[in-house]
């Protein structure tokens, strides 16, 4: 695909991330007002966005790996139109047991989409030049991560709460369009597909209790209570059972496989720091905002626009530089180290400091956030094999949100007490009662606007020194991100698409496709930018055994005549030598970027079979041993069991391997 073609693709990819996205956030600055016109409780109010965040979650492995055993474009089509469905359902709830089931379908979609859009994005792009392109699917996620919040804001003021869900659906729609429109992906070779529900099962009760526990303890429940240690046990002995079944399972949800690559382990550990801190800076900076600075809901979301133009520069020119320069880890490094340095200075803010300062340590996290998140997926995308880059991109994505969610729950939980505390030390210097505040005491929020001076400036403070602690908190992990970040093998990025690396190693419609285009005679005109493993598989299909003119060095130092093979084009009869054999008076083979060497092959002569070596391991050599080798086997494609069966060519199979990887 052409730069044009990939981006018009890309287009609707992008629109059905934005709108995952914004699922998650576009509610938070006006769920109070739609809990109160809904006559919902607290509880409803924290499942409203429980729900969505659980459901994405737990879905998104699932659907990651479900891309690996069936056609991606449908999958993605089946979330998009799941999405827009539960979005305008949602928009029309009377209640709010109603709105939190469709909070969970639109959670549901999201989790594909997020899934989904990053495995596609690995198969029509290299990672060599994926870095650029992450780096504007990084700029929409900063974008609806932390902008949700302002569109939602601005929304409620104006035209209504109800179109915080019915604002994505048109974008949805549009995706689903331009993507039935661009997207053209081979189909997947039919076989037949084992789901493993045991596994599918235990992982989401096991993850969705472990979720409901950290969200609700201390607050719907004592952490020290016998509802708190049945979840806890339970949630703990599910995903145990969940790690057993998946080492049996002959399809398993997450493969645990990919824990022996280290890539893979490092990206899942790091992504877990980088959830807590864009999904933690998201949640508090917006109260920090409101209840520190005293700022509206729409205001509170304009503020925040530093941490956004952070998040979107850094992403789109660190990769820019990664797709020019082919360098990754250094960007990376420097996004760990500004993330952590970004942290440590808010956790130094207060409710009056200069909010110019204010807004250059939120930059720095967003400059942070967007050279690392989707460069974690790009490392470990380029480092596994590609029959499981579905499952491995999800998983990734999966521990970063369950990070996330989980982070934001203990830190709201921290914020809660430290606020209280500090409310009470406060009210208590100033020689007030603390239950001058009403029922709630230092417990409950207070609206601002009804409290006198000294005691808003108290409460200010309180929110101030409360969310600077959190920002604390969350400092540390951002070092274990700086660590495991450095920790990373420096592996260079591959040139091939996913579709061709399939293709390369058979597996896919991609090699399908190709062997039958090559039996038909179009093995000898591959285009020139295939690889030369490629040329030389689809090559093999419909060769016969014949004999050029091409000298051959055998063993013993003497020449004789190389096989080739007659190619049919359009009935007429023609010898084609290989054009990497650029040496017909020797017979060696010259690789321009490598060095010749001599490397000589022998096996013993019958039936008609001569003895062959061939100079140079460089991949127009492969080319040419691949394509002449069709004589050994009678004419049919020849497969790497083959190859490493036939003593002329088994040494080769290793080289022709690594060629292939990289």
């Amino acid at each position: 695909m052409s730069h044009r073609e990939v981006l018009t693709a890309l287009s609707g990819l992008l629109m059905g991330m934005l709108v995952a996205i914004l699922s998650s956030t576009v509610v938070s600055t006006s769920l109070p007002r739609i809990v109160s016109d809904l006559n919902g409780s607290q509880t409803s109010y924290t499942w409203v966005i429980t729900a969505t965040l659980l459901a994405t979650t737990v879905s998104t492995p699932l659907w990651g790996k479900f891309s690996d055993l069936t056609n991606r474009k449908v999958l993605l089509q089946v979330a998009l139109v799941l999405f827009v469905l539960a979005s305008v359902a949602a928009g029309f709830s009377q209640n709010t047991a109603t709105l939190i089931t469709f909070r969970v379908f639109q959670g549901l979609g999201a989790g594909g989409l997020t899934a989904l859009v990053q495995v596609v994005m690995s198969d029509i792009i290299s990672p060599r030049e994926r870095g650029r392109y992450m780096g504007y699917l990084g700029a929409v996620m900063s974008v609806g991560t932390i902008g949700g919040p302002l569109l939602g804001g601005v929304l409620t003021d104006s035209i209504g709460w109800r179109w915080n869900f019915f604002v994505g659906v048109p974008v949805g729609v549009a995706a689903l369009i331009v993507i039935q429109r661009t997207l053209h992906l081979p189909p997947k070779p039919k076989k037949a597909v084992v789901v493993d529900y045991w596994g599918a099962g235990l992982i989401a009760g096991g993850v969705s209790l472990l979720l409901v526990w950290v969200s609700l303890g201390g607050k719907q429940f004592d952490w020290n209570s016998t509802t708190s240690w049945l979840m806890g046990v339970g949630a703990a002995v599910l995903l145990a059972l969940a790690v057993v079944v998946e080492f049996r399972s002959k399809e398993p949800i997450i493969p645990l496989t990919l824990f022996k690559n280290r890539t893979f382990t490092f990206a899942v550990v790091a992504s877990l720091s980088v959830g807590v801190a864009m999904f933690g800076t998201s949640v508090f900076l917006g109260q920090y905002m409101q209840l520190a600075r005293g700022q509206s809901p729409t205001m509170a979301g304009i503020l925040t626009l530093p941490m956004v133009l952070g998040l979107l520069i850094s992403s789109m020119v660190a990769g820019a530089l990664i797709s020019k320069y082919g360098k990754w880890k250094p960007y990376m490094i420097v996004g760990s180290i500004l993330l952590a340095a970004g942290l440590f200075l808010m956790s130094t803010i207060e409710y009056d400091t200069n909010f110019a300062i204010v807004s250059v340590f939120m930059a720095m996290m967003g400059l942070g956030i967007g050279m690392v998140m989707q460069n974690l997926v790009l490392v470990v995308q380029n480092s596994v094999d590609v029959s499981v880059v579905g499952a491995a991109s999800s998983s990734v994505a999966f521990f970063r949100s369950l990070g996330g969610t989980i982070g934001v729950s203990v830190m709201g939980a921290v914020l809660g007490t430290k606020v209280s505390g500090y409310i009470t030390d406060g009210l208590t210097d100033a020689g007030v009662d603390p239950s001058a505040l009403g029922s709630g005491g230092s417990t409950s929020i207070p609206d601002l606007s009804t409290v006198p001076g000294p005691i808003r400036t108290v409460i200010e403070s309180a929110y101030g020194q409360g969310v600077a602690d959190v920002f604390l908190i969350a400092a540390p992990l951002a070092v274990i991100t700086i660590v495991f970040v450095c920790l990373l093998p420096n592996v260079e990025l591959g040139t091939k698409t996913g579709i061709q690396r399939a293709a390369a190693s058979g597996d896919g419609a991609g090699a399908t496709a190709g062997a039958g285009a090559a039996g038909a005679g179009a093995g000898a005109a591959a285009s020139d930018d295939a690889s030369a493993v490629e040329k030389g598989v689809a090559a093999t299909a419909g060769l016969a055994p014949s004999v050029s003119s091409a000298p051959a060095t055998t063993t013993d130092g003497a020449s004789t005549p190389a096989p080739t093979s007659p190619v049919d084009h359009g009935g007429d009869d023609e010898t084609v030598v290989d054009p990497a054999d650029t040496d017909t008076d020797t017979g060696s083979h010259t690789d321009p970027k490598t060095a010749p060497h001599s490397a000589p092959h022998s096996a013993p002569a019958a039936a008609g079979r001569r003895h062959h070596s061939h100079a140079t391991t460089g991949t127009g050599t492969i080319d040419t041993i691949i394509a002449t080798g069709a004589a050994e086997v009678a004419g049919h494609p020849v497969s790497d069991d083959e190859l490493a069966e036939s003593p002329v060519f088994s040494s080769l199979v290793e080289e022709k391997d690594v060629a292939a990887d990289r």
